[in-house]
């Protein structure tokens, strides 16, 4: 066996832990924070994960927490120390900034420094109900037993919907969390549950599968009275719903915060657009995404992020900049 001088070998482990240590700076983490387990958001986000990924060349990547809805996603940014991405409707950002709505009580300055990247596919809000019918209309609710979550944009949502067409003290409230509905739908412990998520969603797609049920389909003057977008979900989406069923859609945002430096806040961007096309090959929610959702960012957009906008040409309101 050929013998190697000492202060070869220390030379070369020297370099091989260079190389590790170079390995390890290189490599950007990422946690990237949605919905819980089951819903769409959180199947966007392993596709996202996935196509930062490879669109880096794993220089940077996500790392996926479930979440129990976007008002906590915003709520953590008063404790988040490192690179954090999260999802939410641009509403409750102009709350947070404001300090009203859920944080009218737990105001930071923290919230100042919440910064926009790119939008996501629309939250679709899903009334869902066992029986057979196919679709249903709000006042079918009436006497019903209805999960809508606690804590979250999504029960937030249905408790004003309900409030507004004048059900809230005709239905009865169940007091679990959103993750649930399915589970507890397919139990007979309620009678229907509440979803806000991007359509297709899983956890309707199974739930579907395994039983009958039916979804309310709004009228023209109760979408209108929403305020929210009218958002049709074709016929056939979920089995056993052969008619569209017509609701609302409010859209969702990728954000992060100003500790992200801007290379980082960049390349997620860039990347993020320049897969897009790859992903709703896969998954078709993100061809619903166009470049004029940019004006729907609610805050200002993030350095690194307006910097990819402007060399791609891309238009950008005065107020986001």
């Amino acid at each position: 066996m050929r013998h190697f001088p000492r202060t070869l070998l220390a030379s070369a482990a020297a370099v091989a832990m260079t190389t590790l240590a170079f390995q390890a700076q290189a490599e950007t983490r990422v946690t990237y924070k949605s919905a819980s387990a089951g819903t769409a958001y959180y199947q966007m986000g392993v596709e996202l994960s996935e196509a930062i990924r490879r669109g880096t060349d794993d220089e940077i990547v996500l790392t996926l927490e479930e979440s129990q809805g976007s008002v906590q996603n915003v709520m953590e940014v008063m404790a988040r120390q490192g690179n954090y991405v999260f999802t939410t409707p641009p509403g409750l950002v102009e709350q947070a900034l404001a300090g009203e709505g859920p944080f009218a009580e737990r105001q930071s300055p923290r919230f100042q420094e919440i910064r926009g990247l790119f939008p996501i596919p629309a939250i679709t809000m899903h009334f869902v109900a066992a029986g057979d019918e196919g679709v249903i209309s709000m006042q079918d609710l009436e006497g019903k037993h209805i999960l809508i979550g606690r804590g979250t944009f999504g029960a937030r949502e249905a408790e004003r919907y309900l409030e507004l067409f004048d059900l809230l003290d005709k239905v009865d409230i169940a007091d679990a969390s959103i993750g649930s509905g399915p589970d507890a739908l397919q139990n007979g412990q309620v009678d229907a549950f509440v979803t806000a998520s991007s359509f297709p969603t899983p956890n309707v797609i199974e739930t579907a599968a395994s039983m009958s049920i039916s979804l309310v389909s709004l009228s023209d003057d109760e979408i209108e009275q929403t305020g929210a977008a009218r958002q049709t979900i074709p016929g056939g989406t979920y089995s056993g719903v052969g008619e569209d069923v017509e609701t609302t859609s409010l859209p969702v945002i990728a954000y992060t915060t100003s500790n992200m430096d801007d290379d980082t806040a960049y390349q997620l961007t860039k990347t993020f657009w320049e897969r897009r096309e790859t992903m709703a090959e896969e998954s078709p929610w993100w061809g619903s995404i166009e470049h004029d959702m940019v004006g729907n960012i609610a805050g200002t957009l993030h350095p690194g992020a307006l910097r990819y906008y402007d060399e791609a040409d891309i238009e950008v309101p005065d107020v986001l900049r």
